[in-house]
């Protein structure tokens, strides 16, 4: 497939991705930043993660979050979801009432042994009780393939380990799909790669893809993946965000700049870009520190 479609959908993951690796904040700033990124109007939103308090302790805080979300729900039609480890966290998920669940399984054994302790083909095992868990509790589950292109272990993920992992989500009633760009090392010749081989395994399932902007290729391979036909990306404003298990995974692509380059392209989004912006200062504020977004520093050219 190639060529642009009218519009994609952006999951924005600042309130998980983003904030774990940084230093626990605490849950006031962190619903301050939600409701920011709830007034942009995204749709979908990774909102924590039901993982080890010891290994993330900046989303120690997932229940007493989750529990917050209903007054969000009632202002604003958005999805809200939530990561999990393995089958303990999907069912404290589920428990704290989320309706969207996320399980993640790295492609390189090197990767999932850091980030969860596991094999890769342990972890793709684990797929048919989390999906019976997010089901019966009346929650989608969507399968999100980590390393999906290179590993910081293991060096460059062969495409066949992506495809099993699909063909096994498929096959064990998984709702979405995703593949990760966990350490931002792909380009847009090995997105389009990817996606034409996902695809024939994937079916009528969603399929999309989360990239980080580590070393300047972020958006040009989201873009390639839109132009392979990938309708949903995630992103964290302000580029806030990274993975804790994997050395020198910084820096997600910033909402802002993606909405800056689709919009431009004449996609639609449901993202307000000024809205993005001012969320991305907060975003800024809450952690303390700055951030890589570029729209975040120069602004949306319309403004000039």
């Amino acid at each position: 497939m190639s060529g642009l479609p009218d519009r994609v959908d952006i999951r924005e993951v600042s309130l998980r991705d983003g904030l774990q690796i940084e230093a626990p904040i605490p849950l006031p700033a962190k619903l301050e930043l939600l409701e920011a990124v709830v007034a942009t109007g995204f749709r979908e939103i990774e909102a924590t993660a039901f993982v080890s308090p010891s290994k993330v302790p900046a989303l120690a805080d997932a229940a007493e979050l989750a529990a917050e979300l209903d007054r969000f729900r009632a202002e604003r039609d958005v999805e809200f979801s939530a990561l999990v480890a393995g089958p303990g966290g999907a069912k404290r998920a589920i428990a704290a009432g989320m309706g969207s669940i996320e399980y993640v399984v790295s492609a390189a054994d090197g990767h999932s042994q850091a980030n969860v302790g596991r094999s890769t083909a342990e972890s793709t095992d684990l797929i048919a009780d989390i999906t019976r868990i997010a089901h019966e509790g009346g929650a989608t589950i969507e399968v999100i393939i980590a390393t999906a292109w290179d590993c910081p272990f293991d060096g460059p993920t062969n495409p066949r380990r992506v495809v099993d992992i699909a063909a096994a989500a498929t096959e064990l009633g998984a709702d979405r799909l995703a593949i990760a760009d966990t350490i931002g090392t792909t380009t847009p010749k090995r997105v389009a790669d990817l996606v034409a081989a996902v695809r024939p395994v994937s079916g009528d399932i969603p399929l999309g893809a989360h990239f980080h902007n580590t070393r300047g290729a972020g958006l040009a391979s989201a873009y390639a993946a839109v132009t392979a036909g990938i309708t949903r990306l995630d992103a964290s404003v302000g580029g806030l965000g990274g993975c804790p298990f994997a050395p020198g995974a910084s820096g997600n692509i910033a909402t802002e700049d993606l909405v800056y380059l689709l919009r431009d392209s004449g996609i639609e989004v449901d993202v307000d870009l000024q809205a993005a912006i001012a969320a991305a200062d907060v975003a800024r504020r809450v952690v303390g520190h700055d951030l890589p977004s570029a729209l975040l520093r120069a602004g949306d050219r319309i403004l000039h």
